[in-house]
C-alpha cells in the first residue's frame, strides 16, 4: 500500500468499500524524516516547557527531561512602620506594606515561585531567626526595607557579617543603596543562597527589581532571554536628569516598529509615585551623563508589558 484513506471518505463497507475519490499515491502518508529528521535538535537548551514542547518530547519516545527547576523566593518585608493592608485601627504613622504583595505578583511573572512571609519589625534577632528559618526552602531571598542608615533599622547589621553580602550605593535612582550577595554557610546550610536588599520604598523596591532581581531569577530558571524587551522611544516631553545617576522614570510607550515610538512620563519623574508607576508600560532609562531630556530626544525603554 502507498496511500491511506480516511474512513469519512467512504462508504463505512465492510465487505467491499465504496470510495468517494480516488486515492492519490502518497496521501495521508507520513514519510519516516518528515517531521523531525535523525539527529536534530528538537528542544534546544533554555527552551519552557509547555504543553506542545512536551507533546514533542512524548512523541520522540522521551519519557524523562532534565530541566531547571522552578526557583523559589523567599520574600522578607522589614519596618516597624508596616501593617498588612486592611488591618483595621491602623496607628498613625503606619505604612500599609505594599513591597511584598507587588513582588510577589513580580515574581511570578517572573515564571519562579514566590514564598512571603510577611512583615518583620525592625529587631535583629528576629530577622535572623526568619533568615535561619526560610532559607531552607530558598533559592532566593529578597529583603525589602530597613536599608537606611538609622540606627534602629536593621538589616545592615545582620546581613554585613554573612556570607558574601555586599551593601553599597548603586548610582541609579530610584533605587540607590543596594545590598547584593549570598547567605547559608554562616547560618549552618548546606548550600549558599543569593540575597538581594531592596529600598522599602515601593517603586524603588519594583525598579531593582526590574533591573537586578529578574534577569537572575530568568537566568536560574535556565531561560536564555533574560532581559525585558527595549525600543528606543523619542520623547514627547522634556524633563530634567539628576546628575552622575541612571535615572528609570515610568512612562508609557506607544507606537510600533514601522511608524516609530513616542514615550511620555507618567507623573513627576524626578520624584515617582506608586500611582504613576501603576499607569505606566515602560521604563524610560536616562543616562548617568544626561542633564536634561528634551522633546523629541530618543530615549531608550525597558518595556513592562504590552
Amino acid at each position: 500500500a502507498d496511500a491511506v484513506v480516511p474512513l469519512e471518505e467512504t462508504d463505512r463497507g465492510a465487505a467491499q468499500v465504496a470510495m468517494q475519490r480516488p486515492a492519490v499515491a502518497g496521501q495521508h502518508v507520513r514519510a519516516a524524516g518528515s517531521d523531525v529528521r535523525a539527529g536534530e535538535v528538537v528542544l534546544s537548551a533554555g527552551t519552557r516547557l509547555g504543553a506542545r514542547q512536551l507533546a514533542l518530547a512524548a512523541s520522540m519516545g522521551r519519557s524523562r527531561l532534565r530541566v531547571h527547576p522552578t526557583p523559589r523566593v523567599v520574600l522578607l518585608s522589614v519596618g516597624d512602620e508596616l501593617v498588612e493592608p486592611g488591618t483595621p485601627g491602623a496607628p498613625d504613622g503606619a505604612v500599609f506594606e505594599s513591597d511584598g504583595h507587588a513582588l510577589e505578583a513580580a515574581v511570578r511573572d517572573a515564571g519562579a515561585t514566590a514564598v512571603r512571609v510577611g512583615v518583620l519589625p525592625d529587631d535583629r534577632a528576629t530577622l535572623k531567626e526568619a533568615l535561619d528559618d526560610q532559607l531552607v526552602r530558598a533559592d532566593m531571598v529578597v529583603v525589602t526595607g530597613g536599608l537606611s542608615e538609622l540606627a534602629h533599622d536593621t538589616v545592615k547589621d545582620v546581613l554585613a557579617p554573612l556570607g558574601t553580602v555586599r551593601l553599597d550605593q548603586v548610582a541609579m535612582t530610584p533605587g540607590f543603596r543596594h545590598g547584593f550577595g549570598s547567605v547559608g554557610d554562616d547560618l549552618g546550610r548546606d548550600r549558599a543562597v543569593p540575597i538581594f536588599a531592596l529600598q522599602g520604598h515601593p517603586v524603588a523596591a519594583q525598579v531593582s527589581f526590574e533591573v537586578f532581581v529578574r534577569p537572575a531569577l530568568r537566568a536560574m530558571a535556565g531561560h536564555t532571554e533574560l532581559f525585558r524587551p527595549s525600543v528606543a522611544a523619542e520623547a514627547t516631553a522634556g524633563w530634567v536628569a539628576p546628575p552622575g545617576l541612571r535615572q528609570f522614570v515610568p512612562a508609557t510607550v506607544v507606537g510600533s516598529p514601522d511608524e516609530g515610538y513616542r514615550v511620555t512620563p507618567v507623573g513627576d519623574p524626578s520624584a515617582p509615585t506608586v500611582s504613576a508607576l501603576s499607569r505606566a508600560n515602560a521604563l524610560a532609562v536616562v543616562g548617568e551623563q544626561d542633564l536634561t531630556v528634551h522633546p523629541g530626544q530618543v530615549v531608550h525603554c525597558l518595556v513592562l508589558e504590552g
